[in-house]
């Protein structure tokens, strides 16, 4: 007896099959993308409810934009602004993150971090040392007022200071008097000289 036959084809799809399962057909998938062929009646009944799929799409986005439409005409007749809208989304926004347990943990850290902080030597200490340092400098700045208030007053009371006063005072005298004297001694022109009558001698009388 012959030895049976074997497919000796490294790149046969039968490689390594008995031999009678070499004849079995076996389904390829088409073009490799595990997709099976489809037979002319699934491939219409497909094509079928995709237009209907497509076409509930287009309705559903018509009752969108109506209702979109709707909505912006409520909020214009209340008097809600994109500006009104964002505040309030924001004071929204804002409550739901203190309202949070993530704030609140937060909240409570930086309690206690502040507790920590004002509570310590350090802060204690420094505190004191402002303190300290402003007492020391309005102090500072009182006694410089006082000196220079009293150093005033001592050069005002000088004998320098007041010979000063006198020595100006007979200077002001003096120069007021003067213009009296001067307003005094002044004589109208109009006053003093003669009029054309008086300047004719009686000897150019006419005849």
């Amino acid at each position: 007896m012959d030895a049976p036959s074997q497919d000796i084809n490294l790149n046969s799809p039968n490689k390594g099959l008995p031999e009678h399962m070499i004849d079995v057909p076996v389904d390829t998938p088409a073009g490799g993308d595990g997709v099976g062929v489809l037979s002319e009646v699934e491939t219409e009944e497909l094509k079928s409810e995709l237009i209907k799929v497509e076409d509930e799409i287009a309705t559903l986005r018509q009752v969108l934009a109506a209702k979109e439409k709707h909505a912006a005409e409520i909020k214009r007749k209340l008097g809600l602004t994109p500006f009104n809208e964002l505040k309030q989304n924001l004071t929204k926004g804002w409550q739901d993150v203190q309202a949070s347990n993530a704030y609140k943990g937060a909240s409570v850290k930086v309690e206690d971090l502040n507790k920590t902080i004002t509570q310590s030597e350090v802060y204690k200490k420094t505190t004191a040392t402002l303190s300290t340092a402003g007492s020391k400098t309005s102090s500072a700045i009182s006694s410089v007022g006082s000196v220079l208030s009293r150093t005033l007053g001592e050069i005002k009371e000088s004998p320098t200071f007041k010979s000063f006063e006198e020595s100006v005072g007979n200077l002001k005298a003096k120069v007021i008097g003067n213009e009296n004297n001067a307003k005094d001694g002044y004589q109208s022109p109009t006053a003093t000289s003669p009029t054309a009558e008086e300047k004719l001698p009686q000897d150019s009388a006419p005849f």
